[in-house]
């Protein structure tokens, strides 16, 4: 059977550009991938979502990381997952 790729859509994210980056970010965003309660919080009042953590799961984000998220503002996930990977890349 051959199928057809023409009308699929892929995405791709890439967070960790740097080797010291923590995987703490990579849990930041799949909270919010899976939670749109803490997408919300997290693109509304980054700091609070930060410092609230995940269902009573702290992230353990350096203090750069931090303030790289609290720093952004972005309208969608996918927008601050693009100019976080832009600030790390850099």
């Amino acid at each position: 059977m051959i199928t057809s790729q023409t009308f699929q859509k892929t995405h791709s994210l890439s967070l960790a550009s740097k080797p010291n980056n923590s995987s703490e970010l990579s849990r930041v965003f799949a909270a919010a991938v899976i939670n749109q309660q803490f997408c919300d919080m997290l693109l509304n009042h980054p700091e609070q979502a930060l410092q609230n953590g995940y269902f009573g799961e702290p992230f353990l984000l350096s203090r750069e990381e931090l303030d790289l998220i609290v720093s952004i503002r972005a309208r969608s996930l996918s927008d601050l997952a693009t100019q976080v990977n832009r600030a790390l890349q850099s």
